[in-house]
Order: C-alpha cells, then structure tokens, then sequence
C-alpha cells in the first residue's frame, strides 16, 4: 500500500470517529508534530559549512575506506 492510499484510509477513519477523546489524541499528535523542527534547522552555520565541506570532498573522489580510516585513528579510538 502506498503512502497516498494510507493517508486517504485515515482521513476516511477520522471523518467517521465520533469519539471526542481520540479526536483529541490525534488532535495532540498533530500538535506535537507541527511543533517539532527538523535537526538541520538546529545546526549552527559551522556546522553546515563543514558538512557541506565532507559532501564535495566526496563529490571530488576525496574519500578514504573505513579501513584507512581506522589505521589513521586507532591511536584516538
């Protein structure tokens, strides 16, 4: 089932509940949901500089294995 499908399925559940309770729960849910950020929101601009840094080292092939990349750090680890 596809996420349009299921979506339509609970709109036509909801617009046939009755029970005031559960229409508040949702109610909530929806709330709550509406209120939350997405955590790229939250970084701060060094952050996303530095991310978007990593992503076009390996857009340019600038990348190392696992491997090499545990010989470079064990000492840390």
């Amino acid at each position: 089932m596809n996420i349009q499908t299921e979506k339509l399925n609970l709109i036509e559940w909801i617009s046939r509940l009755n029970d005031t309770s559960l229409l508040e729960k949702l109610r909530k849910i929806k709330d709550d949901y509406s209120k939350s950020t997405d955590w790229w929101d939250t970084l701060k601009i060094e952050e996303i500089e530095s991310i978007n840094r990593g992503l076009k080292d390996f857009e340019e092939g600038r990348v190392h294995s696992h491997e090499t990349a545990r010989e470079i750090y064990e000492k840390y680890l």
